[in-house]
C-alpha cells in the first residue's frame, strides 16, 4: 500500500507544478501596472494641488506686468448737505368729526362727499321749531320777572323815603331790600334760560369747525340725530396745510436741538415709498419731548403746504431732515470708495500710473456724492471702476492715455530675456 502512494505522488507533482509557473509568470505584470497608475496619478496630484507663484504686485486680475484700464475721478472741492433720512406718516393738523350737539330730526345736508369746505360754511340743520319754542317760553318768563323786579325796585324807592320820614318801619325797608334781590336772582336765571335756548337754536345750524375735506357722509337726511352719535355726520381732514410726523435715532437730537435753538430754519423734504420721487418740500415744525425708550427714537413734525395735494392723510413717506451744510468739503463719487481689510480707502492714483491703497475718513453722503474728512485733498485722482482687480502698486492706463515705454516689449530683445520679463 505504501509503495501504491509513492508510486502516486509523482505524477501529482508533476501535474500542480505546470499549473503554479504560469500563475507566478501573470502576476508581475499586474502589479506592473498597478504602480504605472500609482505614478501617474500622483503626478496629476502634483500638477493640481502644488503652490502657485504669488502674482506680482503690479499685476491685475490676470497677473503679469500689462496695466489695468480703470476709470478714474477727480476729488474737487464743494458743498455737501448733511441730511437724515427717517420713515413717516403724513398726519393731518386737524381731523375733525362733526357731531350734533343737540338732539332732533336732521332736515337738511348741505354738503357733498369730498368737497372742500371753509371754516363757517353750512353743513347741516337739524329741526329748529322745538328749539324755537323754547326760547320763545324762556323770552316770556324772563319779561314776566324783569317787570316784578322793576316794581319791587320802585316799592323800596317808596319805603326808603318812608322811613327816613319815620313813617314806617325800617324792618319794611328791609324785607323789601330782599324781594328786590331776590327778583334779581330770578331774572338772572331767565336771562341764562334764554341763553341757552338761543345756544340750542344756534346749534340746529351745523357748521364747519375748521377748513379741509368733507369725508364720506355717515348719516342721510330725516334721521332723529343724538348728541351721544359716535360715528357723527361727517370727518373734515384739514389738507393745507398738512404736516409728517417721522421718526429719527436718538442720537441725532443735539446736532437739530442746536440747530433750533439758533433759529434756523431746518427743510423737510417728504420723498414716496420707494425714495424715487420728490412729493412736497416743507420746514420742521416740532421736535417730541420725549424719546421712545422701546425704539431710542424721538419724533418729529414737519409742516407742508401741500398746495398740489400731493400728500394724503396716513400716506407712508420718506422724510429727509436738512441739518447743515458742509462747505469747502473734499468730495468725491461714492463708487470711488472701497471696504476691506484696511477699512474704508480709495486707489489713489500716482504720477507714474500706478495706483495705492489711500485709508479715508468718510463725511456725510448725498446720493452718489460722499464727503473726505481725511485721506485726500481737491485735485487728487482716485480709481472710480475697474477697483475690483487691483491692489498695492498695480500699474494703470487710463481712458485716452498712452501705455507707458517700460511696458512695451522690444522685439530686439533676447528670447532669454523677454523670458524673464513675463515669468511671475
Amino acid at each position: 500500500m505504501d509503495d501504491h502512494i509513492t508510486q502516486e505522488v509523482p505524477p501529482l507533482t508533476r501535474t500542480v507544478q505546470p499549473w503554479l509557473k504560469p500563475t507566478r509568470r501573470s502576476v508581475w505584470p499586474r502589479i506592473a501596472w498597478i504602480m504605472f497608475a500609482l505614478l501617474v496619478v500622483a503626478g496629476l496630484a502634483w500638477v493640481i494641488f502644488r503652490p502657485h507663484a504669488a502674482p506680482p504686485a503690479g499685476g491685475g486680475r490676470f497677473g503679469g506686468n500689462a496695466p489695468m484700464a480703470v476709470v478714474t475721478a477727480e476729488a474737487v472741492k464743494g458743498e455737501i448737505p448733511v441730511t437724515l433720512n427717517g420713515l413717516g406718516t403724513v398726519t393731518p393738523l386737524a381731523m375733525v368729526t362733526v357731531r350734533t350737539q343737540i338732539n332732533g330730526q336732521l332736515t337738511q345736508i348741505a354738503f357733498t362727499e369730498g368737497q372742500q369746505v371753509t371754516k363757517g360754511d353750512f353743513l347741516a340743520q337739524v329741526d329748529p321749531r322745538p328749539y324755537q319754542a323754547a326760547l320763545d317760553q324762556a323770552t316770556g318768563q324772563l319779561l314776566r320777572d324783569q317787570a316784578l323786579q322793576h316794581n319791587a325796585e320802585l316799592d323800596l324807592a317808596r319805603f326808603r323815603k318812608l322811613a327816613a320820614q319815620d313813617s314806617i318801619a325800617k324792618q319794611q325797608v328791609d324785607t323789601q331790600q330782599s324781594l328786590v334781590n331776590q327778583l334779581e336772582g330770578t331774572v338772572k336765571t331767565d336771562q341764562a334760560l334764554v341763553d341757552n335756548a338761543k345756544l340750542n337754536l344756534a346749534y340746529c345750524h351745523i357748521v364747519a369747525p375748521v377748513s379741509g375735506r368733507a369725508g364720506l357722509r355717515q348719516v342721510d337726511q330725516g334721521n332723529y340725530v343724538t348728541a351721544s352719535d359716535a360715528t357723527g355726520l361727517v370727518v373734515l381732514t384739514q389738507l393745507k396745510p398738512i404736516s409728517v410726523i417721522f421718526t429719527l435715532p436718538e442720537d441725532n437730537l443735539p446736532a437739530i436741538v442746536k440747530q433750533l435753538r439758533a433759529g434756523a430754519t431746518l427743510e423737510v423734504v417728504a420723498y414716496d415709498r420707494t425714495r424715487s420721487t420728490k412729493l412736497a418740500a416743507g420746514k420742521l415744525l416740532t421736535v417730541d419731548n420725549q424719546i421712545d425708550t422701546a425704539t431710542g427714537t424721538v419724533k418729529l413734525r414737519a409742516e407742508f403746504q401741500n398746495a398740489d395735494e400731493s400728500l394724503f392723510p396716513n400716506q407712508f413717506v420718506n422724510a429727509q431732515l436738512l441739518v447743515d451744510t458742509l462747505r469747502d468739503a473734499t468730495i468725491v463719487p461714492t463708487a470711488a470708495i472701497q471696504r476691506g481689510a484696511p477699512g474704508t480707502f480709495v486707489y489713489l492714483v500716482q504720477p507714474d500710473d500706478t495706483v495705492t491703497v489711500r485709508k479715508v475718513k468718510l463725511g456725510p453722503a448725498d446720493g452718489e456724492r460722499v464727503a473726505i474728512e481725511s485721506g485726500l485733498a481737491p485735485g487728487d485722482k482716485v480709481v472710480l471702476e475697474g477697483a475690483d482687480k487691483l491692489r498695492e502698486g498695480a500699474k494703470i492706463t487710463q481712458p485716452g492715455a498712452q501705455p507707458a515705454a517700460a511696458d512695451k516689449v522690444d522685439p530686439s530683445q533676447k528670447p532669454a530675456q523677454r523670458q524673464r520679463r513675463s515669468t511671475p
